[in-house]
């Protein structure tokens, strides 16, 4: 490198560069000229992998279709409850009222008027009231409300849906829900299956079908669950105002012609049992069906319903039921009931009976409509700071209390 002139050393130095710049520009090239794969290509990739994903399958389901087929299906088990009594049977005559002797001593004197008068003729049988009520078995079992055949001295009939009438027998009227069972001869009839209105959730649809005779026949109408639990007190019953407890309250259309039926859920089974409505608009309410099947099962095991009996007195509080003496000093617990005999005492707190508390919006009335006489339930309760729980067996209600 030392014997290298000054021309030889800026002669390398240029070829250097020359050869460094050429190699670069090569590159150069070849980097630029990898053009990446054609848009539609990668497109098509795209499209092909989508299209290998599983098709999600949307299924719209109408609840038209539904409320059509439950319609027809339940309106034949639907019947017309009538109720015909012997009633006096009148006619009218004309009476002057200077028909007595002492007017005959003064003829012409007084003026020849009749008055019209009535006298009874007899008696005749006549429809006097009229409500729905459905088949809940092929042997002939009706499910009503009590004030549809309130009346103890009427006969029943049922007008079924195919035109054809029936004698029935009540068998029961609940007396403290607004709850009867009949029953008709037969063994072959349509029936609607019994659901769980435990299970019943707000807003669920339900259908409401009634059967009876005169401005309302043949309804149907269509709602939703609008409220549970609910309390009202119901007038127009014959038997004067009730208090109704655990109701299903909806805005499908309770009226006249649909108390005593059906409300159905869209799995086509009576949930409950049409029996009141409200001043207000869209506010009607039914009994839970649950209520009724134990009346059902009594009626036909019994021919009655045997309403279940604890024996305590209590004054409802937040944290429970509070046993407790009566307004005029009855005992907190009847000491021959079966409270007594289980050993609840004067002052205990009963918080549950089972797994449900027991407050204002759950009462000891609402839980033992649900229940048998000869069950055992198991209450829980404070006494003091102590919580225990005992074994109820359930009774009948004595005659004297009902």
């Amino acid at each position: 490198m030392e014997n290298l002139t000054k021309n030889q050393v800026i002669l390398l130095v240029l070829l250097v560069s020359f050869v460094t710049s050429l190699a670069t520009g090569i590159v150069t090239v070849s980097l630029v000229n990898q053009a990446p794969p054609p848009v539609t290509h990668t497109i098509s990739k795209v499209v092909e992998k989508v299209s290998e994903e599983p098709k999600q399958k949307i299924v719209y389901v109408n609840n038209e279709d539904k409320i059509i087929k439950i319609v027809k299906d339940g309106a034949p088990a639907v019947v017309s409850i009538i109720a015909t009594r012997d009633v006096s049977v009148m006619e009218q005559y004309g009476a002057s009222p200077f028909d007595d002797e002492f007017f005959k001593n003064f003829p012409g004197f007084f003026p020849d008027i009749m008055i019209p008068q009535y006298r009874q003729k007899g008696t005749e049988k006549k429809q006097v009231s009229g409500g729905t009520g459905f088949f809940v078995s092929k042997d002939g079992i009706v499910l009503t409300n009590k004030h549809v055949v309130a009346d103890t001295e009427a006969e029943y009939s049922v007008l079924a849906n195919d035109g054809k009438t029936y004698a029935a027998k009540v068998l029961s009227r609940n007396p403290f829900q607004d709850i009867a069972v009949l029953k008709v001869e037969g063994s072959s009839f349509p029936f609607i299956p019994l659901g769980d209105s435990d299970s019943l959730k707000l807003g669920q649809t339900v259908v409401a079908i009634g059967n009876a005779l005169g401005e309302f026949q043949n309804t149907v109408s269509t709602g939703i669950v609008s409220g549970l639990n609910r309390r009202i007190t119901a007038q127009g019953s014959p038997t004067g105002p009730e208090d109704l407890q655990g109701l299903v309250q909806t805005d499908a259309a309770i009226n006249p012609g649909n108390s005593g039926g059906p409300l159905i859920d869209l799995n086509g089974k009576v949930i409950g049992i049409n029996t009141a409505r409200a001043q207000a608009e869209n506010v009607g309410f039914a009994l839970p069906v649950n209520v009724a099947k134990r009346d059902i099962k009594d009626a036909v095991e019994f021919g009655m319903i045997k309403y279940p009996y604890m024996g305590i007195r209590y004054k409802i509080t937040e944290d429970g039921l509070l046993v407790s003496k009566g307004e005029n000093g009855e005992p907190a617990v009847d000491p021959d009931g079966p409270a007594a005999k289980a050993g609840i005492l004067e002052g205990d707190l009963i918080t549950a009976i089972d797994t449900a508390k027991i407050n204002q919006n759950n009462t000891l009335a609402a839980v033992l409509n649900m229940r048998r006489v000869g069950e055992t339930i198991k209450i829980k309760l404070k006494r003091a700071d102590k919580e225990m729980t005992l074994d109820i067996v359930l009774r009948e209600r004595p005659e004297i209390i009902k």
